[in-house]
């Protein structure tokens, strides 16, 4: 009887801490929403200088990687579809198979996923940094919101530069599919990218990028909820980074599958 005790309150408690928790990112999000649709039409002002720098740190900063590692994703789509293709002298479809894999799914989740480890865990970092040097109460203090201050240039940030990484992703993974086409399977430069063309529709891309929004909102919120969330010093700064990514990560691949499901019973 009492490991059944045991038992419910361990529920009892997980599934409190856990709505307390929905709330207070519910909460959150709320506020965001307020500061980036509604406060510009009364007169508060969106922060476009930190805006801007952090469109920097996420955006620009961000393209060696996305372009070293989706070009050779690309390769090895390539790799892989023409192991299988070369049987059947159908070498040819690897463009079709490698411009609809990127745009569709790799090209965005991949993007989403390094945006997250690199400014993910960066957001959450700089915010429970912030708290704990108790930085955010002196912004209160001060009468200043510190949503309006921390979160809404993250996110539109975020809203801005992950489609537009996700563009640049989808353009070098093509490239990278190409290159091993042209050096190893022997198909002209041109006659691969005219069945890549051939093959894509604007579907394709509208797909993808409509992700990347989805995405963007989850980075942003996840990094600074766990921010806010930090308690204690740099153990309590740690943890949160951490849970912040692999939160994210989580959120991300579950968002991909739903969208994916709505996509195609829908489109």
């Amino acid at each position: 009887m009492s490991r059944l005790i045991n038992i419910l309150g361990y529920i009892g408690r997980s599934a409190n801490s856990f709505f307390s928790r929905l709330t207070r990112m519910t909460a959150l999000g709320e506020n965001a929403i307020y500061w980036v649709i509604v406060a510009p039409f009364k007169g508060k002002g969106i922060r476009w200088k930190s805006t801007i720098h952090q469109m920097v740190l996420i955006g620009f900063n961000s393209i060696p990687i996305v372009v070293v590692i989706c070009f050779f994703v690309g390769l090895i789509l390539a790799m892989q579809s023409a192991y299988q293709l070369e049987r059947f002298g159908a070498s040819i479809y690897v463009a079709d198979l490698v411009g609809v894999a990127i745009t569709r799914e790799m090209g965005p989740l991949l993007t989403a996923i390094i945006v997250t480890g690199r400014s993910g865990s960066a957001i959450a970092a700089e915010i429970g940094t912030m708290k704990v040097y108790e930085e955010i109460d002196a912004l209160q203090t001060m009468g200043l919101n510190p949503v309006r201050f921390l979160v809404v240039p993250r996110l539109i940030a975020l809203l801005v530069m992950l489609p537009c990484l996700t563009l640049i992703a989808d353009f070098v993974g093509i490239a990278g599919g190409l290159t091993l086409a042209t050096l190893n399977l022997k198909i002209s430069f041109v006659r691969y990218l005219t069945q890549t063309a051939n093959a894509l529709v604007l579907k394709d891309l509208i797909t993808g990028l409509a992700k990347t929004i989805v995405f963007a909102i989850i980075i942003a919120q996840i990094g600074s909820y766990q921010g806010f969330s930090v308690e204690g010093g740099a153990e309590g700064v740690g943890k949160a980074t951490t849970a912040a990514v692999v939160s994210s990560i989580f959120l991300i691949i579950v968002a991909d599958l739903v969208c994916t499901i709505f996509f195609y019973s829908t489109l």
